[in-house]
């Protein structure tokens, strides 16, 4: 029996007992997960999605977080004097297969926040979204990237200018292959200016680096 399903933005082929490398799971070592986007089902009889089988779920557990193999990309303007060459190695989460279930299973869903009813709750609410600032300003975050990093947790500049590069990595690579190649080196640097208000300087310095890119 094995199944073709969906993780953290790919798709996989999986039987009971296999060991797949996936893109990094916010999940920790050692935890339980579950992808019911299951595009394709063969026990014995073929079943396909449309686009995903209804009830059907593959479940898995995290064996360990580890970085793949450096990766060099190299990158060139022709006739414009820009060559900037990097190494990137991507971070891996290492799944077992545990059980592949047909039907039956239930969605995963995401918990919501309890709202809190009484009125002190109220001005700690308002408090939040004053505080909230807008990492679109930072060049090379988009409204998808921010959502994603709000999401994370990180929702003001003061926030991202103390995140490290390997951290606002794992986020995106999170969030699915899409985001993986994005590259955050300059986003804590141009964050500490706006936590600064040196609006001015962070104009001055993105126009200067050709959009953000040092």
């Amino acid at each position: 029996m094995y199944a073709i399903v969906e993780i953290a933005g790919q798709q996989f082929k999986v039987a009971k007992n296999q060991k797949v490398f996936v893109h990094r799971l916010q999940d920790k070592e050692g935890s339980k997960v579950t992808f019911d986007n299951v595009l394709l089902l063969d026990d014995g009889k073929v079943t396909v999605g449309a686009p995903a089988i209804e009830g059907a779920a593959v479940t898995a557990k995290i064996l360990k977080h580890l970085k793949g193999d450096k990766v060099i990309v190299f990158k060139k303007k022709r006739r414009k004097g820009y060559k900037v060459k990097n190494g990137h190695r991507q971070y891996l989460s290492e799944i077992q297969i545990e059980s592949i279930v047909g039907s039956g299973a239930k969605k995963a869903k995401k918990e919501e926040p309890k709202k809190e009813t009484s009125k002190k709750a109220e001005p700690k609410a308002a408090a939040k979204v004053a505080t909230a600032d807008d990492l679109k300003k930072i060049e090379g975050i988009g409204p998808k990237i921010a959502d994603i990093f709000v999401e994370a947790g990180i929702d003001t500049f003061a926030k991202l200018a103390k995140a490290s590069q390997e951290e606002l990595k794992a986020i995106l690579e999170g969030a699915g292959s899409r985001y993986a190649s994005k590259n955050p080196g300059s986003w804590p640097k141009q964050a500490k200016m706006a936590a600064e208000g040196k609006w001015d300087e962070l104009k001055k310095w993105q126009d200067e680096t050709k959009g953000g890119i040092e």
